[in-house]
């Protein structure tokens, strides 16, 4: 069958067979996808479902759709499906592993900006940050809030003053109790 095509149509076969095989599979997921988004629909209308609910799983399912059909697109033009899922992979568990260890820094500078704008204390205030109802917490007077700790100067009748560095997002786990200014509760 070959044979019988003009030679300028067979060197261009190697260009018109993969480009018409991904136009064939784009236009598969496009109808698959209004498809599925027409039942959808009837079965949200037929069975009183939350619009929401239809929304949400028919976005899941276009994503899923659109999904296969890019990586069915990329198997034409000869890319390999393992080694992109070995390279998604790859890069997603140095994500996670990257998150989870910036994650406390993150959270205790997020934790800053939300001190900084509510203000549940200032400096000089004299603080204490409690375990509970009944137990004594850590108490003491804010001299520095910097970007991962707010620092708390306890001061001691019979021994030196020491210095507490606490955690800014301790401060969004636990009830503050506050005095203002430089006035010490009384005991």
């Amino acid at each position: 069958m070959l044979d019988r095509l003009p030679l300028w149509v067979r060197d261009w076969l190697g260009v018109i067979m993969p480009s018409a095989q991904i136009v064939l599979i784009v236009l598969v997921a496009w109808l698959l996808r209004a498809l599925l988004g027409r039942l959808l629909e009837r079965i949200g209308t037929r069975y009183d479902l939350p619009k929401e609910l239809v929304v949400g799983v028919r976005r899941v399912f276009g994503f899923v759709i659109y999904t296969a059909a890019l990586l069915a697109v990329l198997d034409r033009l000869g890319v390999s499906g393992t080694v992109l899922w070995t390279a998604f992979t790859g890069f997603a568990a140095v994500g996670a592993v990257a998150f989870f260890a910036a994650w406390s820094v993150l959270s205790n500078i997020f934790c800053t900006v939300l001190i900084f704008t509510t203000r549940p204390f200032r400096l000089n205030d004299q603080i204490e940050l409690l375990e509970n109802g009944e137990k004594p917490g850590l108490k003491g007077r804010v001299i520095d809030v910097n970007l991962i700790y707010t620092t708390l100067l306890e001061s001691h009748e019979n021994r030196p003053d020491t210095v507490l560095q606490i955690p800014n997002n301790l401060f969004f786990q636990r009830t503050v109790r506050r005095w203002h200014g430089r006035g010490l509760p009384q005991a």
